[in-house]
């Protein structure tokens, strides 16, 4: 018997309270968490930045750029704005010149940064102050000061400025190294000139290896970065700095979910060596390496695809004098495992000049240890490969290929020092399956050197049916390893 005070309907209210408060404590759990007090805490830190040039700027033909250089499409972009956004832009132009209009052709990018170190010292992106004759820096409490720009470095597209200011509010470091896929982070910047704006998302990935910066392993994440927000901070939710944000991959010019930033581990690096020096020092091996595909990891007796596969060693260079030799995989890079090429620049770039590394590398499907001393970067290019003559047919056999010898002027003009003949012409056969193509200079068939046509037949009338084989190509000035199929012998 219910007593008095629970009757049935009394007690069905009870269990729909019950109900009801389990859902908004569950809804509640499932909430993203609240920023408030974390963005009022780091904003002080947080700096916007306006740098004017002397030229205008032309508009990057890219996916994949800074967000305040352009992106795919950026000549129309400006078309696409609304009335507004251009009459924001129209008003606020002249700003950081105190309104004044001397009908020079300067042009203003906007850009975001962040105090690095209490005195003065600020780090933003090296494309937001690129070229500029004037950086200004606007503080939180709207404090503005004309910036030093103390050295730059274009690889990892980082700059630090210098204000004459002191017991700034600086940023905590975080550890880039303990990020994990899938953890909060949010950024504040200047999109469009809007200062101060928080945009929040989570971390997509680690190690991610752009085009742009070799040296740079990035942190993708899906924060909405805009124009104006390159150079600011990437913040994990104990309030520490671990990225700056650099790069965005769009085709509108905007967000579209895919954003980068540099590891604050690394900036932090590339910032102390700006402030010793005005300059960044790489650490270099010497080696133009390549990814390493199923194909070739079964032709080399590999468990799985790793490692960083070498195409060419540069002569002179610590990787020769230490014996590293074309067709080497490096697996491992002092201790670090490589999981692909893109993760051997970075490591090595990182490196003092002067140290002594320890690599781990198969050759010859032995795996072996080599010591390296690191050397220094210099900043060399390969060059081009220039259009190729008319072809010259040579048939070489069952390959497919016609070839034709290398003039001393090709071989200088292509950089090849010895071998080597220029495929002028692929029938349907192994070399094509394979991805050769004409133009391309080959140099080795199966680890032998090819420098004639004569040779390259010899070589491939003793190839083993039926077995895959490495094929190095020189294409646009790069090495490249190609496993070809030899066909199995007709019954």
């Amino acid at each position: 018997m219910l007593p008095v005070s629970c009757t049935p309907w009394r007690l069905g209210a009870i269990l729909l309270l019950v109900v009801v408060s389990g859902c908004s404590r569950t809804s509640s759990s499932m909430a993203g968490p609240d920023f408030a007090d974390l963005v009022e805490a780091v904003n002080p830190s947080v700096v916007n930045i306006s740098a004017v040039a002397d030229a205008p700027a032309v508009p990057q033909q890219a996916a994949l750029s800074g967000p305040d250089s352009g992106a795919a499409g950026g000549d129309a972009d400006s078309e696409k704005l609304p009335e507004w956004f251009k009459k924001y832009f129209a008003d606020h132009a002249g700003d950081q010149d105190n309104g004044q209009d001397d009908g020079s052709t300067d042009t203003q990018s906007l850009g975001s940064g962040f105090v690095l170190w209490s005195d003065g010292y600020i780090l933003t992106n090296y494309h937001v102050v690129k070229d500029a004759r004037e950086v200004v820096v606007r503080l939180l409490d709207r404090r503005q000061f004309t910036a030093k720009v103390v050295g730059s470095d274009e690889p990892s597209d980082l700059a630090l400025l210098k204000i004459d200011a002191k017991d700034l509010p600086a940023v905590t470091l975080g550890n880039s190294n303990k990020l994990r896929p899938g953890q909060w982070v949010l950024a504040i910047g200047s999109p469009f000139g809007f200062d101060y704006s928080v945009t929040a998302g989570i971390v997509s990935a680690k190690g991610r290896a752009l085009q742009t910066e070799q040296y740079v392993p990035f942190i993708q994440t899906d924060v909405a970065i805009n124009p104006g927000n390159s150079g600011g901070p990437l913040f994990n939710l104990k309030g520490e700095v671990v990225g700056v944000n650099s790069q965005i991959y769009s085709q509108s010019g905007g967000y579209e979910g895919l954003s980068f930033a540099i590891p604050i581990d690394v900036a932090a690096k590339v910032a102390a060596q700006l402030k010793a020096h005005g300059h960044v020092t790489r650490g270099w091996l010497g080696v133009v390496v390549q990814e390493v595909d199923r194909a070739t990891a079964q032709s080399l007796g590999m468990d799985k695809p790793g490692g960083a596969m070498v195409a060419r060693v540069v002569d002179g260079s610590p990787g020769e004098q230490a014996g590293l030799m074309t067709g080497d995989v490096i697996l491992s890079y002092n201790g670090e495992d490589l999981p692909s090429s893109t993760t051997l620049p970075p490591l090595v770039g990182s490196t003092d000049p002067g140290q002594i590394v320890t690599l781990q590398v198969m050759r010859a499907r032995q795996t072996i240890t080599i010591k390296v001393q690191v050397g220094t970067l210099s900043g060399q290019q390969d060059a081009a490969v220039p259009d190729m003559p008319a072809p010259a047919p040579v048939p070489t056999g069952p390959l497919g290929l016609v070839v034709q010898p290398l003039t001393p002027d090709k071989r200088r003009e292509a950089q090849v020092v010895s071998g080597g003949v220029l495929v002028t012409d692929v029938a349907d056969g192994p070399a094509l399956r394979a991805g050769v193509r004409a133009g391309d200079i080959l140099l080795q068939v199966n680890g032998q050197q090819v420098d004639t046509p004569e040779r390259l037949t010899e070589v491939a009338g003793r190839l083993t049916p039926g077995v895959s084989v490495q094929v190095l190509v020189q294409r646009r000035g790069s090495p490249l390893f190609l496993s070809m199929d030899v066909p199995a012998a007709s019954p």
